[in-house]
């Protein structure tokens, strides 16, 4: 496996033993061939916006201090609103509304992650029909795009996961479906053994956030909802590859846990505490990470949001 150079900023480390491509490339498509580039680009996750407790102006305060980053193009990592589950329609409508106007102060080209709160109308409590041509991952889709996809900058692949997995009885639980696997190893086989590549996802494939807390959140759930249940299939697909580092959000924490020679980096949320403080003691903020010659770096960064209603945890 090739050597990986990288640098976490995060609150925690763990080390454990051990455009557009989603619907319709010829099989024998071998891409990236070039010699790897430099550059930056932004991982800016969990946004969770809404009218309430400043998030618009903290949202417009991170995207113009990242627009005078120098990154090329930023992935957005999930959770762009708060939240579609449970609300009516038109709320949900409404803060699409809201992200989309106020993601515009970045001026720089955005590829989307899907996460769990994004999705509209899931819960029985938003009184929309399953049927409704706006529910679950279809308003997403309508506003946003695709959940899964992949492209190439510059010599490096960038792959992006949909790990959202809506159940039978109108829940959800973080997962990798069987149709997104088969793609996810098409794309892969594509790739020459040399090309660097980075993943993004929203629900960890890998995390040991919940040893840092005496709560742990994913048990009273009766759906896994913390991590993707089934990582250790994608983890066997990555492994095969020269991945330079996977990039996962939801959690709202920094961290980073190596495992089989890839950097699992969870980042902390612009929403910091959903707006109420840090979370964790990671406060508001994103991640930059700097691609040279093949290889990843990466640093948080705050920008001094101050929460109206602070409830640090």
């Amino acid at each position: 496996m090739n050597r990986r150079s990288f640098l976490s900023l995060g609150s925690a480390t763990l080390v454990a033993s051990s455009l557009s491509y989603a619907h319709g490339e010829p099989a024998n498509v071998v891409r990236s061939s070039s010699q790897p580039g430099s550059f930056d680009f932004a991982f800016f996750t969990d946004t969770h916006i809404q009218p309430e407790l400043d998030a618009a102006k903290g949202c417009t305060m991170c995207f113009e201090q990242l627009r005078t980053s120098g990154a090329d193009f930023a992935i957005q990592g999930g959770d762009h609103i708060f939240d579609g589950l449970g609300v009516s329609v038109e709320r949900s409508e409404s803060l699409y509304d809201l992200y989309t106007n106020t993601e515009k102060a970045l001026q720089m080209p955005v590829h989307h992650v899907i996460g769990n709160h994004d999705l509209v109308g899931l819960y029985d409590k938003s009184g929309l029909a399953l049927t409704d041509s706006r529910e679950g991952k279809r308003t997403y889709q309508q506003r946003i795009g695709k959940t899964y996809y992949s492209f190439d900058h510059k010599g490096y692949h960038f792959i992006i996961l949909d790990s959202i997995h809506p159940t039978k009885d109108r829940s959800w639980e973080a997962g990798i479906d069987p149709v997104q696997l088969a793609w996810l190893s098409e794309d892969l086989s594509k790739l020459l053994a040399t090309t660097p590549v980075i993943v993004a996802v929203h629900c960890p494939l890998t995390t040991g956030a919940y040893a840092y807390s005496e709560h742990d959140p994913a048990r009273p759930f009766k759906h896994q909802q913390a991590y993707v249940n089934n990582a250790y299939k994608v983890i066997a697909l990555l492994e095969h590859h020269n991945v330079l580092v996977v990039l996962q959000g939801h959690i709202h924490i920094n961290e980073t846990v190596l495992f089989k020679g890839i950097p699992f980096v969870t980042c902390g949320a612009v929403s910091g505490n959903w707006w109420r403080g840090s979370h964790w003691g990671t406060p508001e903020g994103y991640t930059v990470v700097s691609l040279l010659d093949g290889k990843a770096t990466w640093r948080y960064e705050t920008y001094g949001f101050k929460a109206t209603n602070p409830h640090n945890d």
